[in-house]
């Protein structure tokens, strides 16, 4: 199977709800072309932005098969297929192929940390079985392993195993990566969007940046800038993305705070629900008031 030539700016879309486990069909329609207008290179659906494993199986395959017939190509559909269960992750990536969308992204196994040997036997046997490219996830934070360099090594050499999406905020681990692949056939993409500005210029493919769900032409601007080393732009727009990152990222007490700023400002902007699924929930009015005031300064910042 050939690899993927992926290149540029993929939000992790956040998933609209109107309750637990209904979809926010218009929502949805409305964030992928707000989405999409602002000139990304792909979508990345069922991500951590994205709530997977807080989601229904139905109301994810749901969600694949909605956004992949809206989208009809014009971008490239990534679909996360993180899961506990192996045959479950195969089963939706069958799904998604079915949909038309042009790879998978899966993170290890999460609850009981398997050992760096389980990860290249399970990405190996992941690899052979789904039917689309597949890229490696590192988010050690949220499943408690971490993807060392010489496992992806290791891994990056399997025909079907496209690149990697790197979201444990280790700069210098990333930088091992880019001079490991230097000049090889195998995507290395930045999730923290801090970091992406950086990654980019030291020869990244990308960034999976959730605030791209509100602002896809800031960072589809910042790439940009970054690939043509155009360094006063690039400062110019970090200031900005680092603005967002300090301002509407942190005003709530969870780790979800990031998601839960991002559907609450996409709610103000009236794009879709902010609706977030158990354990966590919407913003309230006194809490939504603040998100708008936050929103504002954002939209202002110069």
């Amino acid at each position: 199977m050939n690899k993927l030539d992926i290149k540029g700016i993929i939000p992790p879309m956040i998933t609209p709800l109107l309750s637990n486990d209904v979809l926010d069909v218009e929502g949805t329609e409305r964030l992928v072309e707000h989405i999409i207008a602002g000139g990304v290179h792909g979508l990345f659906l069922l991500g951590t932005t994205g709530e997977a494993q807080s989601l229904s199986y139905e109301l994810k395959y749901e969600l694949v098969k909605r956004v992949c017939d809206q989208v009809a190509g014009r971008v490239p559909v990534l679909v996360g297929i993180t899961d506990t269960s192996f045959d479950e992750s195969v089963r939706l990536a069958q799904h998604s192929e079915k949909c038309g969308a042009a790879a998978v992204v899966a993170a290890a196994p999460y609850y009981f940390p398997p050992s760096q040997k389980e990860l290249v036997d399970y990405y190996s046997a992941l690899a052979d079985a789904v039917p689309l490219p597949l890229y490696l996830y590192n988010m050690p934070s949220k499943v408690k392993v971490f993807l060392n360099a010489d496992t992806v090594k290791e891994l990056a050499e399997h025909p079907n195993i496209a690149g990697l999406k790197d979201s444990s905020g280790n700069i210098c681990y990333f930088v091992n990566l880019l001079y490991l692949f230097e000049n090889k056939d195998f995507s290395l993409f930045i999730g923290p969007e801090e970091a992406m500005s950086v990654c980019v210029l030291m020869g990244a493919d990308g960034g999976v940046s959730g605030g791209a769900n509100l602002f896809p032409e800031l960072f589809v601007k910042m790439y940009n800038a970054a690939v043509a080393k155009d360094m006063p732009l690039v400062h110019e727009l970090q200031n900005r993305i680092m603005y967002l990152s300090n301002t509407l990222y942190n005003l709530f007490p969870s780790d979800a705070s990031f998601v839960k700023a991002i559907k609450t400002s996409l709610e103000i902007k009236g794009i879709c629900s902010g609706y977030l699924p158990f354990p966590f929930r919407k913003a309230d009015a006194k809490e939504k008031e603040i998100v708008r005031e936050t929103l504002s300064k954002l939209e202002n910042y110069r």
